[in-house]
């Protein structure tokens, strides 16, 4: 139900998730009386992989977080988190409130042991290849130790999701290590004494989309305006491509730019592909769609999900938080 699209957008992602995974299944949980229709031109084979789980209330962007547990255990966010919690699903997705988001999926499903906050995970495209940022939303300040969690679980991320021994960073104004705020610095120092970790130093800004480092840690503060600010760049980027090739036509391939380079180049740096912030540090999968994201990328965002159903990534983050806060 959230999101700036709601079931018009959510519902024909997860139908085109189910086409794309056979061996994937379903729970909408929302309104039957708006979802219903849309499910009524599928097959029966995706049908019955669809279980609708019927609630007339949900949460809207302007409702308090603080709020939710106390008047919102019927609202579609909540029932949705409690099939987790239960066991009955595996992973949630949601496009609505970020801030009721965290703070149900805190309450229901518990931090893992030895992480202080979960945090928000997302892909970035790179020129030769993506990383990931963490936090980028959902704690707006960060000590040390919690900036050392992170980079815990996105390295057990990007492992899982096949990079070998990853290198992690933290972003900072500037490469030398005298600069930054005492959280960072100090950050810094625990990084480097975590022996299996493998620590990088700091990248700044305009490194990062250079795949300098497979994994960048930052606060929510930081992060989350980097992420919405690198979406903005490449939403404009993306129309100016579109404006050359209409403008240019099939001009384009005697000015040497074939079309196809441009449209590959355009579907490269489309930022629905990076769709879904991946809520790390609970005892279960919650993956975050942004609220203005397109069916496209919403469907991504399930994809996100299917990944860390398949990779156990809860499993694996409790694991190596296990055995790096050991050492220190």
């Amino acid at each position: 139900m959230g999101g700036d699209g709601g079931v018009e957008l959510t519902v024909p992602a997860t139908i085109r998730a189910l086409e794309l995974n056979p061996d994937f299944s379903a729970y909408l949980v929302g309104d039957q009386h708006l979802i219903e229709p849309i499910l009524a031109t599928i097959s029966d084979d995706l049908r019955n992989r669809i279980k609708l789980i019927h609630t007339l209330e949900f949460i809207g962007d302007e409702d308090k977080p603080a709020n939710v547990l106390r008047s919102a255990r019927e609202s579609s966010m909540h029932k949705a988190v409690e099939l987790l919690q239960s066991g009955d699903a595996q992973a949630m997705v949601s496009a609505g409130n970020t801030g009721a988001l965290l703070m149900i999926g805190r309450h229901l499903l518990k931090t893992i042991p030895g992480i202080q906050k979960p945090a928000l995970v997302t892909a970035i495209p790179g020129s030769s290849q993506q990383s990931y940022l963490l936090d980028v939303g959902a704690n707006p300040e960060c000590n040390a130790r919690q900036l050392l969690e992170f980079a815990v679980m996105g390295s057990v991320l990007a492992e899982s999701l096949g990079c070998s021994t990853p290198k992690i960073a933290l972003l900072n104004i500037g490469a030398e290590i005298h600069k930054g705020t005492d959280e960072v610095r100090e950050a810094s120092t625990l990084l480097e004494q975590s022996g299996n970790l493998n620590y990088i130093g700091f990248v700044e800004p305009n490194d990062l989309f250079e795949a300098k480092a497979d994994v960048v840690v930052c606060d929510g503060f930081v992060g989350n305006v980097t992420i919405k600010a690198s979406a903005g760049v490449a939403n404009v980027v993306q129309h100016m491509l579109q404006d050359e090739i209409t403008a240019q036509g099939h001009n384009l391939g005697e000015a040497n730019y074939p079309e196809g380079l441009l449209q590959s180049l355009a579907e490269r740096i489309n930022p629905h592909r990076f769709n879904g912030a991946s809520l790390l540090g609970l005892q279960g999968s919650i993956v975050k769609s942004h609220g203005n994201a397109t069916s496209e990328g919403f469907s991504y965002a399930i994809q996100e999900a299917v990944n860390e159903i398949e990779n156990a990534v809860p499993q694996l983050i409790a694991e190596k938080v296990a055995a790096i806060m050991a050492l220190n």
